[in-house]
């Protein structure tokens, strides 16, 4: 079963990406792998060595407390609760070193049983080795430094003095036991930088040899693919060309069922069908040639004729056509007399309703006016009333004074008495006086008034007047504005009737000019296609010879 081209290009990228894609997480698994090693012995070196630290600190309390109670004790100081609290820090001290160096151990033989190479777990199995003596010498200096704290408790300096040199050499021990336990970590700890080195170094030689491996697959699904494609294709294009240069005799291979088999099936299809084309092409060409010398020859002939007819249908279009443009002229100037007309009579209506309004607007006039006029009178009659008003208040502001006048005389008479009723009486009389003068200012404002009044009169009476004689002229512009209207309206009428005539000629030689341009533009049409015949004849004259050289191109 043969594929098909791509198919097999799909077939190669597919297992270049599987590999890929298998590369990818073979480098994920190695990159975790070096992360799970490094945290791991990262993880358990730090832990031993601060246990190593803290155990090495203790050891140090121990002796320091230890020290301290010695010297509080031979220095005969009386402060047992120091001696006390120093005996108590060395005990505390004494149980959290043993429980680190009980850790230490079990963490090391766990370490030695789950170690990553055997060097690192001979490492761990000498660190256990290494932190059981020490916890032996631990046991050993426990012991006698509890037996001198026993010396302490009971102040017995004797036996406290013999017990110091054996404390200090066991202690001396302890720390070198921890530092040489420090010494093996150290191994350790370069060992497991070696251990990371050495699986960093797998893996990345790992992941070259599989890029490696991909970059040959690679090539190796290209040259397949070149094989595949690529050679095919150049013998397609080789045969291409050599039909292109006129060479109708060869053939493709075309075994198989992929593109380029059926193409070149396809392709050999369509040589055999250019050679029966030229060879039946080369038979067509001589009998076209003699055609289209007898369609020239007929061509131009005709076109001789056309040429004629169409001289003659030029010179009665140009006639026909002043007689289209001086109809069109007199229906233009007709229509502009109609449009002016109208217009005038458009303006006579609305004259003559402007002269209506006019007309309506001075009656309005006339009544307002009459209506003012009887208001004023009215306001007259109403002035003269007030007049009298002011009258009578001057009447009684003279009286008023009057009586002022006597009762300061009869205040005057009674003396001391009649004191208070001549205060009375002279305000009195000053309000007469007042009144007196207001009247006589209000009789000045209402001869004014009365004036101004009869002024109006006399200038309503005219406006009136003159509102009536507008009235009357208006009424006369309406007439005659009228009579002007209505001749208007006969002139447009009989512009019109001119204007209608004159259009129905223009229609008559428009048909007629019409008929000319059809008969001119079918002569016009005869000659290029005429034209176009005898061009077509020579063109196929010409293309019967570019046949006929390029049947004699192709051989089959």
């Amino acid at each position: 079963m043969s594929l098909s081209i791509g198919k097999r290009i799909l077939l190669g990228f597919v297992a270049i990406t599987v590999v890929i894609v298998a590369m990818g997480f073979y480098a994920i698994g190695q990159i975790g792998a070096v992360r799970e090693a490094t945290d791991a012995i990262v993880a358990r070196d730090l832990s031993v060595a601060r246990q190593l630290d803290d155990l090495a600190n203790k050891a140090r309390d121990m002796g320091l407390y230890r020290r301290n109670a010695v010297i509080a004790v031979l220095a005969r100081e009386t402060d047992a609760q120091a001696v006390n609290r120093s005996l108590d820090n060395w005990r505390n001290a004494a149980g959290e070193a043993d429980a680190l160096l009980a850790s230490l151990v079990r963490a090391s033989n766990g370490y030695a049983e789950s170690a990553f190479t055997p060097g690192r777990a001979a490492i761990w199995k000498r660190l256990a080795l290494g932190a059981a003596d020490t916890a032996s010498l631990f046991r050993q200096l426990r012991t006698a430094s509890e037996a001198q704290v026993a010396a302490i408790a009971a102040r017995d300096a004797a036996a406290i003095e013999a017990r110091n040199p054996d404390i200090n050499s066991i202690q001396e021990s302890v720390l070198r036991g921890i530092e040489q336990n420090r010494n093996v970590l150290d191994e350790g700890i370069a060992t497991g930088q070696r251990t990371v080195q050495g699986i960093y170094e797998a893996s990345r030689l790992s992941i070259l040899g599989t890029l490696a491996a991909c970059a040959l697959l690679s090539i190796l699904v290209t040259i397949l693919i070149s094989r595949a494609v690529v050679r095919p294709l150049e013998r397609v294009m080789g045969f291409v060309e050599r039909v292109g240069s006129g060479d109708l005799s060869g053939e493709l291979p075309a075994q198989g069922g992929d593109e380029i088999a059926r193409l070149s099936r396809t392709l050999n299809q369509m040589v055999g069908g250019l050679a029966e084309l030229a060879r039946t092409n080369r038979a067509a060409t001589a009998d076209l040639n003699a055609a289209a010398a007898e369609i020239r020859a007929s061509a131009q002939e005709q076109a001789a004729s056309v040429e004629e007819q169409f001289a003659a249908v030029q010179e009665t279009a140009a006639t026909v056509d002043e007689i289209t443009h001086s109809g069109a002229q007199i229906s233009k100037r007709a229509g502009e007399v109609i449009a002016t007309a109208q217009a005038t009579a458009q303006t006579s209506r609305q004259g003559l309703r402007a002269v209506a309004d006019t007309a309506k607007a001075m009656d309005a006039i006339r009544e307002q006016a009459e209506a003012v006029a009887g208001n004023i009178v009215a306001l007259s009659e109403k002035t003269q009333v007030i007049g009298d008003i002011i009258e009578t208040v001057n009447d009684i502001s003279e009286r008023t004074h009057l009586l002022a006048l006597n009762a300061a005389i009869e205040a005057a008479a009674a003396g001391e008495g009649g004191r208070s009723f001549a205060v009375v009486a002279a305000e009195m009389k000053q309000l007469a006086d007042q009144a007196k003068a207001a009247t006589v200012q209000v009789r000045g404002i209402l001869g004014e008034i009365q004036r101004g009044i009869n002024t109006s009169v006399m200038l309503t009476e005219e406006a009136v007047k003159r509102a009536a004689t507008g009235k009357a002229r208006s009424d006369t512009t309406h007439r005659t504005i009228e009579e002007i209207s209505a001749r208007v309206e006969e002139n447009v009428q009989t512009f019109q009737q001119i204007v209608a005539s004159t259009n129905q000629q223009q229609l008559g030689i428009e048909q007629v000019m019409g008929a000319l341009q059809n008969i001119r533009q079918a002569s016009q049409q005869t000659a290029a296609g005429t034209r176009e015949v005898e061009a077509a004849s020579a063109n196929l004259t010409e293309l019967a010879q570019a046949l006929m050289a390029l049947a004699e191109r192709y051989r089959h």
